[in-house]
């Protein structure tokens, strides 16, 4: 199986480094329980962004969207998250409007399309593209299709306009799933 390597955010690996435990330091049912502990430090999809200057945009976008309540519950989910240099990508001005609150409807539409029901890992993901065949499609909480292949060693996000976007940093844990980082945002349609 095709394995890609890309650097996680030093937070992401800071906290990871504090939550490891050895099974043979610790009895197993602590373990079990060090482990819960250390997902609950994590904190949920919206505190691992909202701790991270490169996803301010995406935060904003989500509190606009009155999505926070929704991403911050049990879950689980898988987001592909875009940076901030992800939305200066999107035609100048779109995001103001997007965040309008006459423009709710729409922005909610397009960041549920960042998301899946489920957690899928960056092994899992790539799994299932070489299981079919180069390609996967990827079911959004807003219903709508995203197409995920390999580009080298790269995971490539396609959007229903055909639009790419490229896995830059995988498996970002939270409580409530895995955040996956990509590099431009993709829309619905």
């Amino acid at each position: 199986m095709k394995m890609f390597v890309i650097p996680v955010m030093a937070s992401a690996l800071a906290l990871a480094a504090c939550g490891e435990t050895t099974e043979e330091a610790v009895p197993s049912d602590t373990a079990d329980m060090a482990e819960t502990d250390a997902a609950a430090d994590v904190g949920t999809i919206v505190d691992v962004a909202s701790g991270n200057e490169d996803f301010s945009t995406l935060v904003t976008a989500v509190q606009a969207a009155e999505l926070v309540e929704t991403l911050s519950g049990d879950g689980p989910f898988t987001v592909f998250a875009p940076t901030n240099a992800a939305f200066t990508k999107l035609p100048e001005g779109t995001l103001e409007e997007l965040t309008k609150p006459e423009n709710k409807a729409a922005l909610v539409g397009i960041l549920t399309y960042h998301v899946v029901a489920g957690e899928t890992s960056a092994e899992q993901l790539i799994a299932a593209i070489e299981a079919g065949d180069g390609s996967t499609e990827l079911s959004t909480v807003n219903g709508t299709k995203l197409t995920a292949t390999l580009v080298g060693e790269a995971v490539v996000l396609r959007d229903a306009a055909g639009n790419a976007s490229t896995v830059t940093a995988t498996d970002i844990d939270a409580s409530n799933g895995v955040v996956h980082v990509i590099d431009t945002v993709v829309m619905p349609g």
